[in-house]
């Protein structure tokens, strides 16, 4: 049973569960708003803004912790250079959640992520 468990296993590995989040977060820096599942979704948000936080400033150490949990340049400069600067003055709630259809194919709940 769940009880109090601190994340979502999302019916993954550790490894696969973190090579997920690690791609959704990619995409959604690189798009600034997608189309997921809710339950990757909400998973996602925990994991982004931590990332948001980290990265507000700016420095070599910044981009090293940053790099390491993305693995990948270009997200990894665009999330210090241009989305963290948006949100210096800001104390968390970095991405909102929208429900938007329920999935024909499994009847999953899906929502778009973005950044506000």
């Amino acid at each position: 049973m769940r009880h109090k468990h601190g994340y979502r296993r999302l019916t993954r590995t550790s490894s696969h569960r973190k090579a997920l989040l690690k791609n959704l977060a990619i995409a959604i820096i690189e798009r600034e708003k997608i189309e997921t599942t809710l339950p990757k979704a909400k998973e996602l948000r925990r994991y982004i803004e931590r990332l948001v936080t980290k990265s507000r400033d700016a420095d070599l150490n910044t981009h090293r912790t940053v790099f390491s949990y993305l693995q990948d340049k270009e997200a990894t400069k665009k999330l210090i250079n241009e989305i963290a600067p948006k949100y210096e003055t800001r104390n968390g709630g970095y991405t909102s959640i929208v429900k938007t259809r329920i999935r024909r194919g499994d009847a999953t709940q899906m929502a778009y992520i973005s950044f506000v």
